[in-house]
């Protein structure tokens, strides 16, 4: 059953564990699946769900996750990403020493056709997006650097990219070319974690309109990092 964070009325934010998809084709195991069987069983309802979906997570990428339970609730949730107005904060940990301490990346990335992966273009490239980002160190270890990073854009595995085209993979990410392993050993490669962790959402109630602020817990692989965090900031399992 999924782990849920938040929940009034047709607002739900549900903490997504890496090697989950957010979304899939009927049959296969995601997110939204088990939210669904979880919206059933505490509501003793039987038949179609409806949740409505408007971000995601890599599969790879664990955190915070909201859905709405009716279309009006998911077109006002909608409107807040597609406006910017949702604050997204991720914690990263990345390989090498991340310099300077504070900034913005700025690049073109482009989504490679026919393949799970994006890259950082020219600037006059045609078909590339622009992607920006601001992050600050929180921390320098012997395995790397440990992020937090805000987003200003949304593109295709963006802080994947923007990071390892600087040199700076994100742990376990052996998509774009991490050398360290990161979390429990897996026998299907795509069920494998990486260290990213969207670790807060802000935003509005699509209904009421209150301030929604949520804080994800980190999973168990985390601690082995040895982050300087208390037990709070960690899963309970």
């Amino acid at each position: 059953m999924p782990h849920i964070l938040y929940h009034n009325g047709p607002c739900i934010v549900a903490l997504k564990p890496a090697g989950l998809l957010t979304h899939a084709p009927e049959g296969i195991d995601s997110l939204e699946v088990q939210l669904k069987d979880w919206v059933r069983a505490i509501e003793g309802k039987t038949g179609n769900v409806y949740l409505g979906l408007p971000h995601r997570l890599d599969r790879p990428v664990s955190g915070a996750v909201v859905v709405a339970r009716h279309v009006r609730a998911a077109r006002k949730l909608s409107e807040q990403f597609e406006n910017r107005t949702v604050h997204k904060r991720y914690w990263a940990c990345v390989s090498g020493v991340v310099e300077p301490e504070s900034g913005k990346w700025r690049d073109r990335l482009l989504k490679i056709k026919g393949q799970p992966r994006g890259l950082v273009v020219d600037a006059d490239h045609p078909e590339g997006r622009d992607a920006e980002l601001s992050y600050r160190v929180l921390g320098v270890f012997p395995w790397g650097t440990w992020l937090e990073v805000v987003l200003h854009t949304g593109r295709y595995h963006q802080i994947r990219v923007q990071a390892a085209a600087r040199g700076h993979a994100v742990l376990g990410d052996t998509l774009y070319g991490s050398l360290t392993s990161f979390g429990p050993p897996v026998e299907d490669f795509r069920e494998q974690s990486i260290a990213l962790h969207g670790r807060q959402l802000e935003f509005l109630h699509p209904m009421t309109r209150e301030p929604v602020s949520i804080i994800a817990p980190l999973f168990p692989a985390w601690r082995e990092l040895a982050l300087p965090l208390e037990d709070q900031d960690f899963l309970s399992v």
